[in-house]
């Protein structure tokens, strides 16, 4: 299968499943806090993947040259992102976290060309401004919230910023081992300051949750964190950084979507061009014109 086109097809399963991720988050920290749902889930997620690939007859070593690497690309993806979006959805509405956190592609292009000497074609460019004005259209509603909680927006823009410098490590030395290996030992890596974050901070009273919390949480940790994430590690080994990053911008759109059918959360002419703008930059990122017969 060409390379586009698997992308293509990796990229509609990861905007579902981030997508459709976003509204649950409530339902699974009705009864715990953030914290002590994170110190779940990493740990539980990395391990699921450490006995897939062993299922699957994969190595789980790590040639020793490489493990700067995926620490690196670990703490500066997965413990930035969590920390930082975990504290950015407590200050401000965690859909507007989200929205921040996804303006990713818009650091990763800017770090790959002032950094790293990556030309932008025009066609990018144009896709990075239309990505870039569907986050911007998706914010407008909370502009309030970020003036009341400035550290929330903050926080959500460093999630972003993260993500894009751990995708950037990753591009520029990679590693070859197995995606799902290499998935779950950076979750692994990331829930040792998840777990320290959540012995400080987190809600230490024994109780079983509700089935429906339960039910919620192991979907969580099974599909968004373990499925969702090989696939993202897949995107970014067949596609340049920055179009990778490029195709998240859908995640928020559908996040919205979802909410607005879960939650009844606000679904109105902006959403709906901040779709339309976000379409437009995936087809101009990922679909290349047709040459001449």
């Amino acid at each position: 299968m060409p390379t586009r086109k698997r992308a293509l097809i990796l990229l509609a399963v990861l905007t579902l499943i981030w997508g459709t991720n976003w509204p649950m988050f409530p339902l699974a920290m009705r009864e715990i806090s953030v914290w002590t749902f994170r110190a779940i889930a990493m740990p539980a997620s990395g391990l699921i993947l450490l006995a897939v690939a062993r299922a699957r007859g994969q190595s789980l070593g790590v040639p020793r040259e490489h493990w700067p690497t995926i620490v690196a690309a670990a703490l500066v993806y997965l413990v930035v992102w969590n920390i930082a979006s975990t504290y950015a959805a407590i200050l401000i509405p965690s859909g507007q976290a989200a929205v921040l956190g996804f303006t990713m592609p818009l650091w990763a292009a800017l770090i790959s060309w002032a950094l790293l000497g990556e030309r932008l074609s025009a066609r990018l460019l144009l896709a990075i401004g239309l990505g870039g004005a569907a986050v911007a259209l998706l914010m407008v509603p909370s502009f309030g919230a970020y003036a009341d909680a400035p550290l929330g927006m903050l926080l959500g823009l460093l999630a972003g910023l993260g993500w894009a410098v751990g995708t950037l490590i990753l591009k520029r030395r990679p590693v070859p081992i197995p995606t799902t290996v290499l998935t779950a030992w950076q979750i692994l890596i990331t829930s040792v300051p998840i777990l320290i974050g959540a012995a400080a901070f987190g809600d230490w009273q024994w109780f079983v949750p509700s089935g429906q919390s339960i039910a919620v949480i192991a979907y969580i940790v099974l599909v968004p964190i373990c499925i969702g994430n090989v696939i993202w590690f897949s995107i970014v080994g067949l596609l340049p950084a920055n179009v990778a990053g490029l195709s998240s911008v859908m995640v928020p759109v559908v996040a919205m979507i979802s909410g607005a059918i879960v939650h009844g959360e606000p679904l109105g002419p902006l959403q709906w061009l901040a779709m339309l703008c976000s379409a437009s930059a995936l087809s101009l990122a990922l679909l290349r014109p047709a040459g001449p017969k």
